[in-house]
């Protein structure tokens, strides 16, 4: 059973970047093809080497940035692994595409990896992972102390849900329109261990929780922690697991800037307002913190998590239409509130372009009106 630890928390600011993306056959529909891009001839590029793997479906791979050190070269790194990956694809008869959900990848008639790992998986969790198609982004941002964190990952959901409505990219799924503009987020969460985590006061609350659920047999390793936000306890990092997947590498970027603007932001206010109690619980502090999950105070720390899990349900409705209960815990703030604020905050600008550009959710209904889903499939390819 795998397990990280305390000492993987060593540096501040790293980026890793991880996009789960579908195999398609000539049509844009997905097809099983793992078996010949993961475990068949190796990847010319060098890119490539030890960074791709295949998901629960063998028509979906999940590739993996080198460690960037500059946030600058994000945008490099992304855009040559995908076309490494389309390069790579193409060699053997397959295309490549993204979307937090394909809208032809029809579970029932799709095959699962046959890795232990996910067949495991399949005879404990039944019919929600066998039904779970999802694509989604992941960034990585390391943390140079596991108590920091464990912290960061707290003060961070809050964020969550207007960084999902930011990306909502499936609209559709298993053939037809779901009403909603990311269903990606809601198939997923039908699965154990995911959605909107509660608050650790420490690592040392995060350690005793992920051991218990090993030892209890709820998971095989920490890697089936699969909630929106999560200290990664071998990488040595936070990770954010909220967006969907993107077809357009334009769309990843501002992502991986705010998240990693995020998290140096708060690593800095860390010493200031994680004072910890004699209980254990985070109080005090310059930022004014709540004591317990249940009260309502001046961040994501004090909100009650059935009010963030409210907040995540907008996002996965409306969108760039969604409003948030606000830190307050008694007004709301609309998305582009929510965008001036960060920006102004983190001092960037990429968050406005996005949310004043058409959403894949909206693209991906518009296209599939004009031109109905031989039009949608071909907008997806990466």
């Amino acid at each position: 059973m795998e397990r990280g630890s305390r000492e993987a928390f060593t540096r501040l600011g790293t980026l890793g970047v991880e996009e789960e993306f579908y195999i398609v056959d000539d049509t844009g529909r997905p097809v099983s093809g793992t078996d010949d891009l993961v475990y068949g001839d190796p990847p010319e590029s060098d890119l490539l080497a030890d960074r791709i793997d295949h998901e629960l479906f063998k028509c979906t791979i999940e590739t993996q940035t080198p460690l960037i050190e500059n946030p600058g070269d994000v945008e490099p790194n992304v855009v040559a692994v995908r076309e490494a990956l389309v390069e790579h694809a193409e060699r053997h008869g397959y295309r490549i595409a993204g979307a937090g959900l394909h809208p032809a990848a029809k579970w029932r008639e799709l095959d699962h990896a046959e890795k232990p790992r996910y067949r495991a998986q399949l005879d404990r969790i039944q019919y929600p992972q066998h039904r779970n198609t999802t694509a989604g982004l992941h960034v990585h941002v390391g943390v140079d102390d596991a108590d920091k964190a464990v912290w960061i990952a707290n003060e961070l959901r809050w964020h969550l849900p207007p960084l999902l409505a930011l990306s909502a990219n499936s609209p559709f799924w298993n053939g037809f329109d779901t009403g909603l503009a990311s269903a990606r987020a809601k198939i997923f969460e039908g699965l154990p261990n995911t959605g909107m985590p509660t608050r650790f006061a420490d690592f040392e609350a995060f350690d005793r929780f992920e051991r218990r659920m090993m030892a209890h047999g709820s998971i095989d390793d920490r890697g089936e922690l699969w909630y929106d936000v999560r200290p990664h306890t071998d990488h040595g990092t936070v990770e954010v697991r909220a967006p969907d997947g993107q077809s357009d590498p334009a769309v990843v970027s501002p992502f991986v800037e705010v998240v990693h603007a995020l998290v140096l932001d708060l690593a800095a206010r860390y010493e200031d307002e994680a004072t910890p109690s004699d209980d254990g619980s985070t109080v005090g502090g310059a930022g004014g913190r709540a004591a317990a999950d249940g009260a309502v105070g001046s961040s994501s720390d004090g909100l009650r998590r059935e009010l963030l899990d409210e907040n995540k349900w907008r996002a996965m409705r409306y969108g760039h239409g969604a409003s948030f209960i606000d830190r307050d815990g008694d007004s709301v703030v609309d998305l582009a509130t929510v965008v001036d604020g960060l920006e102004e905050r983190l001092g960037v600008e990429s968050l406005s372009t996005l949310y004043e550009r058409e959403s894949g959710a909206e693209r991906q209904r518009r296209i599939h009106e004009e031109g109905g889903f031989d039009a949608l499939r071909e907008s997806l390819l990466v």
